[in-house]
Order: C-alpha cells, then structure tokens, then sequence
C-alpha cells in the first residue's frame, strides 16, 4: 500500500517509519529543518520497540508532490485541520482513505467536509512521541495503539480491515472499531484530562498519577469529561474513568503529553481543543467542568504564544 503522513512529527513521523520498515511506500509531509535533516540523513527512531534508521526518506513540502495515495494519515495539529484538509485534496483518488490520528472530536467532521464523507475512516492512536531533533522520533514507553472505524456506526469494512492490517504487519497494535464515535470520545475523555494534568503542573505522568491531590483532581477531570460525552448522547461506560486511571497507572511515569511539550517549549498549544472544547460542550448541555475550566483558565495565557 502507499501511504502519505501529513504531518511527520511525532506520531506520523513514528507509524510512517514502522510502515517503511515493513515495506510500504509512504510519502513524509514535512517542512523546515525536519525536512531538510530528514533529506539528508534519513529519519531516526529511538524506541523502547526498537530504534530505527530511515533512509533515503521520500519527503515533500508540497503534498501535491506526493501523487496519489491509497491511505493518507493526517497528524498535525488541531488549528492545522483545515488547511490540511484541503491541501491533500490534489492526492485523493477515487479509492483514496484519509484518516485523522489528530486529538479532538471535531476533527473527523472538519476533515469530510473538505475532502468527503466517502473518503474518510475515523482513526484514534496512543502513543507518546515527539520530535526529539530534527529528524529524530522519540518514542516513549511501549505504547502504540491505532483504532480505525467506519464513521457510520457498523461491522469493519474491508478498507478498515485492510489498513489495520497494514498496521498490524508494521508490528503496530492495530484494532479496527464498530463505533468510532464511541472509541473517539473514549481517548477523548484519557487525553483531554492527562494533556491537561500534565501541562498545568509541569510535570510527567507519574507524579501527577502518584500525588494524593493531583490523582484526585485526574480522576475528577476523567469524570467531567464522560459525563459530557454522555451528555451529548453517547453512551460511555459508567465506570470508564476508573478503568483509564488504572491504564493511566500502568504507563512509563516518564511520559507526558504533547500539549506538555509544547507548553514547556513555548509553541502553541491545543488547549482550545481540548480542555476548552470540554467546557465549551458542558456549558451547551447544562453540565458542569470545574476542572476543566481551572485548566483552561490556567493555561489559557500561554495557549497561543
């Protein structure tokens, strides 16, 4: 299969190179020094899964450059959504999939109403990886999980069937859904409240999970975001809060989240998309996200720098 990653940071810069290695051609979307370093000496992946070595890289800033492609994978961030939606437009084909491994709830809509309903899958990873240094990945802990689903709510299709397949000879923990929307706001729910823990106290997972207050105040962030989504229709388990802190409680402790990284390297953050969102959609539906909003409120300075 081909695949193009738009997007080549951590999370694209991670699968493409796994998908590489199991022989796939996939086309890197990048820019900058990323891209410049990539060219010249391949794309470096250090993981506890193994490292890697890339090279040559088959790398494009222009993605029209990239031809058509049979899966394309987008993970840039959330304020890049749009853009991207329609800057791939030029490489789909008629059988072309495009799947978003982005953060959020929106981003699967944003993206069908740019390049069609018809060409989109619903995708959710998790995985902790960033850009270390130009053209190097640093993948932290073992975690790497990628859930592909059908928007319509349904058995696997064969495009889903294959693709996880794909991911899964690429030795990547592939699962294919029968409810992408619930599975969404499942990682939506984990994300939203360890991307937000991590930034507001500076500090990796495994303090915030181990401190009496801050694993409190984690876990309270789980529940208001569940109750949103249940808010808003769907159906999350009652008990989806607790089963996440104890999947919270068994990650590397050295592991944060990227809107962490980006708060302590001074970029943008997602934080409108995230914990905002969270507070956007309880405010709509009558519910309350004290959390959450302490969260917002606290980093809302440092959001867009």
């Amino acid at each position: 299969m081909k695949f193009v990653m738009f997007g080549s940071g951590g999370v694209g810069g991670y699968y493409g190179a796994r998908l590489v290695q199991a022989g796939n051609e996939v086309v890197f979307v990048a820019r900058g020094a990323h891209a410049a370093r990539m060219r010249e000496k391949g794309l470096s992946i250090k993981s506890e899964t193994g490292d890697a070595l890339i090279s040559p890289v088959n790398v494009v800033e222009d993605p029209a450059r990239a031809g058509d492609a049979d899966v394309i994978f987008v993970a840039v961030k959330l304020w890049d959504s749009e853009s991207a939606a329609n800057a791939i437009k030029p490489i789909i084909g008629p059988r072309t999939t495009v799947v978003s491994l982005q953060n959020g709830v929106d981003k699967d809509d944003v993206l069908a109403g740019a390049a069609g309903r018809e060409h989109v899958v619903g995708g959710i990873t998790h995985i902790g990886a960033v850009i270390a240094e130009p053209g190097v990945i640093a993948h932290t802990g073992k975690l790497q999980r990628v859930t592909l689903g059908e928007l319509a709510k349904g058995p696997p299709s064969p495009r889903v069937i294959a693709i996880v397949a794909a991911l899964a000879r690429a030795k990547i923990e592939a699962v294919a859904s029968d409810d992408i929307v619930k599975a969404t706001w499942e990682k939506f729910v984990f994300l939203t409240s360890l991307s937000g823990m991590t930034a507001l106290t500076r500090k990796p997972v495994g303090p915030v999970r181990d401190n009496p207050a801050t694993r409190a105040m984690l876990r309270d962030a789980l529940e208001e975001t569940a109750a949103v989504a249940r808010a808003e229709g769907v159906p999350l388990a009652e008990d989806l809060p607790e089963k996440q802190l104890k999947m919270i409680d068994g990650l590397n402790p050295a592991m944060t989240s990227s809107m962490a990284q980006d708060l302590a390297r001074g970029k943008r953050l997602e934080l409108e998309w995230l914990s905002g969102a969270v507070v956007r959609r309880g405010e709509a539906r009558g519910q309350k996200t004290p959390v959450h909003r302490a969260i917002h409120a606290a980093l809302v300075l440092h959001a867009n720098p």
